[in-house]
């Protein structure tokens, strides 16, 4: 038996004729069923977000070839000058890292469902059920992704491991800059470099930077990777903060539901 079509009320279409890229408010559950693969826009990644992600890119880029001069001076013949510059170059960059690590830990409890820290840390079962689903689907097991709209949960559990090499990174190069006794800042992490000694502390300084662009090339091509099969805008998303999903889609996603309205800008 064929099951009867949806029928939208006509004064409900004249009230609101929601433009292609609207999103689903609470009062439009009855667009949700007769409209299910329509394409909506959820405002996903907020300014800080972006801003962020985009200057710790700057940061990592900047830092890894001035620290790598450092370390052992590549191209451009070593001088006092130009050792000096790649210094405070560096050291400059550092302290903008920082300031970039404190907005994005500070955006963990302020910002929206899709940046706060329970999109990172699993808080029900559902969440939790994420990292087989999503591992299956990179070990071409499952065909289907899991329904989530901002960080799935074993991409969530891989930023976790990156933030805390961001926080290695920071404490070793400061213990590194102490040992010049230059900076107020860098003094009180120059008892790493006295507990473990200058050249370990080095030693992990380059071997996280290493891993930290590992994770870069990675990132990169799963990204385009899962905006190709999602086909939702993943990739312009860290540029507008908007992704494109189905109403179905975003009804269904863990980190969705027809309530919208704190996506909407």
């Amino acid at each position: 038996m064929a099951t009867p079509a949806v029928r939208v009320p006509a004064d409900a279409v004249r009230r609101r004729e929601p433009h292609p890229f609207d999103a689903v408010g609470r009062e439009d559950a009855i667009l949700l069923r007769s409209q299910p693969w329509q394409r909506v826009r959820v405002y996903v990644w907020e300014v800080p977000v972006r801003v962020t992600h985009w200057l710790v890119v700057f940061c990592v880029v900047v830092l890894s070839i001035t620290g790598g001069y450092i370390g052992d001076p590549f191209l451009i013949p070593e001088t006092g000058a130009t050792m000096g510059i790649m210094r405070f170059v560096h050291m400059l960059t550092a302290y903008l890292f920082v300031c970039c690590a404190l907005v994005r830990t500070y955006w963990l409890f302020r910002g929206n469902r899709f940046a706060r820290w329970q999109a990172f840390i699993p808080t029900n079962r559902r969440h939790l059920n994420e990292f087989a689903t999503q591992a299956g689907w990179y070990l071409f097991i499952r065909r289907e992704l899991p329904g989530i709209l901002g960080h799935n949960a074993l991409a969530a559990a891989t930023y976790m491991i990156v933030f805390f090499l961001f926080l290695v990174q920071i404490m070793t190069g400061f213990a590194l800059e102490a040992q010049h006794g230059h900076t107020v800042v860098a003094s009180p992490f120059g008892w790493i470099a006295n507990a473990v000694g200058v050249q370990t502390v080095r030693v992990v300084h380059r071997l996280v930077m290493w891993a930290i662009l590992a994770f870069m090339v990675h990132h990169v091509y799963s990204a385009l990777l899962v905006d190709r099969v999602e086909k939702n805008g993943l990739l312009s998303s860290i540029f507008t903060g908007y992704k494109f999903a189905t109403r179905r889609q975003v009804a269904e996603a863990r980190d969705g539901g027809i309530e919208l309205e704190e996506m909407l800008r």
